[in-house]
């Protein structure tokens, strides 16, 4: 779902052979596959063990945390493209990735847009509703200068930024339903509540962005922050 938003990053910093990416936390390796098929060397970190086996499964190198960020050296590209607001300590995780990056590289944040932009937002608020007080906020970081704010703090030159179109399609209710269930971003909510009650408040909530033909499609925005390493 996060393809735009990978996609106008490299070209926007014309990645390719020359630039070494390094992915914090870095999923199944998706991003990474991008770079890579652009030339570029690339390492992510993961700490989702079924994830890092996964991006590994695709010849990925993927170490299992931030805590091997000095083991992997450091990059010309460093991104957190995903999971930056919902992490434990988002200044953490900045830090690193400025720890992480050669002098004059660059360091990509991203997180969603603003709430009124995402047709998720109704879909994602279900996670906070059947969970309170245990599932994260994936909006904390999207209010304006947020991200900006975390990359100054980190010692970092803003560069520039922008916003991206991502729309989140599947083919029918269920699959809806099953692919957001499967990002681990509800799973505190069916600890509580139970994945029926869950999966029942998701259906509902899906069923406003379904269209004729039973396919749901959800318009959304993400931002990014383009900074730059001056150590």
């Amino acid at each position: 779902m996060l393809v735009p938003l990978y996609e106008a990053v490299y070209r926007r910093l014309d990645v390719g052979p020359a630039t070494s990416v390094l992915g914090l936390g870095c999923g199944s390796g998706l991003a990474l596959l991008l770079a890579a098929a652009r030339g570029a060397p690339v390492a992510g970190l993961e700490t989702d063990r079924e994830l890092s086996t996964l991006a590994r499964g695709r010849e990925l190198r993927v170490l299992p945390g931030p805590e091997g960020t000095g083991e992997v050296g450091r990059y010309g590209l460093v991104t957190a493209f995903d999971g930056l607001a919902c992490a434990a300590d988002p200044e953490v995780v900045v830090k690193e990735a400025a720890d992480a990056t050669l002098p004059g590289g660059h360091v990509v944040l991203a997180a969603w847009g603003p709430p009124e932009r995402c047709d998720s937002a109704a879909v994602l608020g279900v996670a906070r509703r059947l969970g309170p007080g245990r599932s994260p906020d994936p909006f904390a970081l999207s209010a304006p200068g947020a991200l900006e704010g975390l990359a100054q703090q980190a010692g970092l030159r803003l560069v520039g930024g922008g916003r991206i179109n991502c729309p989140f399609a599947y083919p029918d209710l269920d699959s809806a339903v099953r692919g957001l269930l499967s990002t681990g971003f509800f799973d505190a909510a069916a600890e509580r509540a139970g994945e029926d009650a869950v999966s029942g408040e998701l259906a509902a909530a899906l069923s406003a962005f379904r269209g004729e033909s039973g396919a749901v499609r959800m318009t959304n925005v993400f931002r990014y922050v383009l900074a730059e390493s001056v150590r």
